[in-house]
């Protein structure tokens, strides 16, 4: 065998071990996320379904609900998608040579970038519509009933909704183009499926767009009820002991219904009861904590949340000066560039890690907003105490978020590493009209819930702090005294 033979099969060797690692990789990722998103699942789910009389609807809600893991994976992956990928951009430039990094390359990124776009669709088209459908099925009317039965029913109503959705969008696609909605005809996995996953993605956009000033303002309220607050003109003392003495009178009434004339609401008393407990292990939480915890650990949390949200906002409005100034600054799809050439931040890696920390910011508060707001707080999941068909609704939810946060932050300018694989090959991004507007809609809903959400957390802290809260109010339904009665 000549010299020649001998390197194009260490080419093809190299190449086959790569393509080997690469796999291992992506495995050994994907089962770690899986076991993750596993034991949060089981920490939600309602144990009474899973350990029910019949046997057939135990398998099916455990079919439903690693089905519900898997999805939950997949959206686990798309939120790490972009800042592993910023990372690893850095890592290269850092370390270009040292052999211990070799693993991580751009054959690597590219690759979870497909995955995870090829997964979202398979989660979002076919396995989460199946799981809803199996949960809900009973079997077709005269078949034998058993799990089987109900698999031939779920698929059957899986494939009518497939031919609707894909009518749906050939309908919607020949609107805007007939060339192209042709083409979706022909090339099914080429353009229809990215044309799809176009359409769901920018529905998570806009919901994105939505959620995430709102959740932007609530994140100052749901920290402080995290942490401890301050004892600023307040005296926890009296608190609970105004408590425990409320707390006292109602229970010494609940016990003794008999001595009271007037006729009692048993059920608002144990209500009441349980909300002055409640109000007490927070006082007493709050009496017990630290000096450091109280007077150092809330305002520095409050200083990192507007630190954040600030930056958060100051980016937007730059982005949106660069997209008047020049036009350079529209996202775009790489799709052959490399990584480890040049760093996406202007300030290098510590440019880079802000990124990183500003994504996860806003994926945080985009959930906090998503649950916050009236149209979706009836899906928010419960300990030990979620249906499984909540369970499918959360998951679909969260996916929709997840895979819409690239091209989130990519719209908003919070990085500039370019979307890569089918990520970048959605038309609307290269609409000048849509990114400035959608810039505009975020900057201006995010600075006015920060103002509504402080002017009214000011108010409250004062009113309560000045013990105004505590006053009587007036007392409203009496018909006003007459000047007769009054003369009298």
């Amino acid at each position: 065998m000549e010299a020649a033979d001998y390197e194009v099969l260490s080419v093809r060797e190299q190449l086959f071990h790569e393509r080997v690692r690469e796999c291992i990789i992506s495995t050994l990722l994907f089962a770690t996320l899986y076991i993750l998103c596993h034991i949060t699942l089981t920490h939600f789910k309602k144990p009474a379904e899973f350990t029910t009389v019949d046997d057939e609807d135990a398998t099916v809600n455990k079919i439903a609900l690693e089905l519900c893991t898997f999805t939950l994976a997949v959206a686990l992956g798309a939120v790490l998608l972009l800042p592993f990928s910023i990372i690893s951009n850095e890592v290269l430039l850092s370390l270009p040579r040292n052999y211990y990094i070799q693993w991580l390359n751009g054959s690597l990124i590219h690759g979870l970038w497909n995955l995870v776009f090829l997964f979202s669709n398979l989660s979002l088209i076919f396995l989460m519509p199946f799981a809803y459908f199996f949960t809900e099925s009973e079997g077709f009317a005269g078949s034998r009933k058993g799990v089987l039965g109900r698999v031939y029913e779920t698929v059957v109503m899986l494939m009518l909704l497939t031919l609707l959705v894909l009518g749906m969008v050939w309908v919607a696609s020949a609107i805007v183009d007939n060339k192209t909605s042709r083409e979706s005809l022909y090339d099914f996995w080429e353009y229809y499926l990215p044309y799809l996953y176009s359409c769901i993605s920018f529905l998570g956009v806009l919901l994105l767009l939505v959620c995430t000033p709102l959740g932007l303002a609530r994140m100052f309220s749901v920290t402080g009820k995290l942490l401890v607050k301050p004892r600023v003109l307040e005296d926890l003392e009296e608190q609970l002991y105004c408590s425990a003495f409320e707390e006292a009178a109602l229970t010494r009434r609940i016990c003794n219904p008999t001595s009271c004339w007037l006729p009692l609401d048993m059920e608002l008393l144990h209500r009441q009861v349980l909300a002055l407990q409640t109000q007490r292990v927070l006082l007493e939480k709050r009496w017990k904590a630290s000096a450091w915890q109280r007077n150092l650990g809330y305002p520095l949390a409050m200083l990192c949340l507007l630190l954040l949200t600030g930056l958060s906002v100051l980016i937007v409005a730059i982005h949106i000066l660069e997209l008047l100034i020049d036009e350079a600054a529209m996202p775009r799809g790489m799709q052959g560039a490399s990584l480890g050439q040049v760093s996406f931040s202007k300030l290098g890696s510590f440019g880079a890690v802000i990124q990183v920390v500003l994504i996860f910011y806003l994926m945080v508060s985009s959930i906090v907003g998503f649950y916050s707001s009236p149209l979706f707080r009836g899906l928010r999941p419960r300990w030990h105490d979620t249906a499984m068909t909540q369970i499918i609704g959360n998951c679909v939810c969260l996916l929709v978020l997840s895979s819409a946060l690239p091209v989130f932050s990519r719209t908003l300018g919070l990085t500039r590493f370019d979307l890569l694989g089918d990520f970048g090959r959605f038309n609307w991004l290269g609409n000048f009209y849509i990114v400035f507007l959608y810039n505009a809609i975020f900057a201006g809903l995010t600075t006015l819930c920060l103002v509504k959400t402080f002017t009214a957390a000011v108010r409250a802290e004062l009113i309560r702090a000045f013990g105004l809260d505590r006053l009587p109010l007036p007392v409203s339904g009496f018909p006003r005294a007459s000047r007769k009665t009054q003369h009298q």
